[in-house]
């Protein structure tokens, strides 16, 4: 697998985390402070505190059971926070609904692929451009030109972000008749196809060979560039993680217990005990 990647160096923002320098002049597009959720009297996520750059693309690692999409799901309001407080741009999403935070500009994939398969690319595509539609139910029950209109500018916008996977070419083919690795991007897709400013990435690298992964990365750095947005992941697959991503976070039995650069994360003993278990005393 071969990928070259120039990440961008980390500086400390006045919260105590570290953005990319080249952000530093803007506010951080999501921020996280004593975020924390309960199950009962299990503390899933407890004093969760992130800052992502507005370009950065960041990383969430941590062993099986971690709380890594949990915390995802306390990001995307599928839970709500037992404590603590989510910023979007520097707007508090206390309240918020599923709905009304991808209207915000928060859009994810999963670690199962959840596409329409017996609907077509284009479709699927085009589900993710719903909360872009610029006419009422009454025009598009009665099909009036202004419906036509819109119509036709999804179809070329849904082209349009498929071109960046070199999809277009399959816009009608049956979702669920794509390889594996085709539906995964079909997913990235989909949600760019949100206009998102933070596009969270569960295991986008499950199930790919090395050449696929490769892609991948290329196609996350081709994403960041191109519409200038965020990119959080989460991903068990460290080659990937330590190439691609500028901030890492790891957590541990739902806590954070290191943050910092690849190279920092990589020679954290918290980390190392916490990925390969702590060494007997000789």
């Amino acid at each position: 697998m071969s990928f070259s990647f120039e990440r961008g160096k980390l500086a400390a923002v006045p919260s105590g985390s570290v953005i990319p320098e080249r952000d530093l002049d803007k506010t951080p597009i999501l921020e996280t402070r004593h975020l924390g959720i309960d199950f009962g009297g299990l503390h899933a996520v407890q004093d969760f505190n992130l800052t992502i750059g507005r370009t950065e693309i960041a990383g969430l690692i941590g062993p099986n059971g971690a709380g890594k999409t949990t915390v995802f799901n306390l990001l995307t309001k599928v839970y709500q926070p037992t404590k603590g407080t989510i910023l979007l741009d520097g707007n508090d999403t206390a309240g918020k609904t599923t709905e009304q935070i991808n209207r915000m500009g928060i859009a994810r994939t999963f670690q199962n692929i959840r596409l329409f398969n017996n609907l077509s690319v284009e479709d699927n595509v085009k589900i993710g451009l719903h909360n872009q539609e610029g006419y009422s139910m009454f025009t598009g029950i009665l099909r009036l030109p202004n419906y036509w209109k819109q119509e036709k500018a999804a179809h070329e916008r849904a082209l349009e972000l498929l071109s960046i996977f070199e999809m277009q070419d399959q816009a009608g083919v049956r979702a669920g008749s794509l390889p594996y690795g085709a539906q995964r991007r079909l997913e990235i897709v989909r949600a760019l196809a949100t206009n998102p400013s933070v596009l969270l990435l569960d295991e986008p690298a499950a199930g790919m060979n090395p050449s696929e992964t490769a892609e991948l990365m290329e196609n996350i750095v081709k994403i960041r560039d191109l519409f200038q947005i965020a990119v959080v992941l989460i991903e068990h697959d460290m080659n990937l993680v330590m190439n691609i991503c500028e901030g890492i976070c790891v957590l541990n039995f739902g806590q954070v217990i290191a943050k910092g650069s690849p190279e920092e994360i990589q020679a954290n003993p918290a980390v190392i005990e916490a990925y390969l278990g702590r060494k007997k005393e000789a």
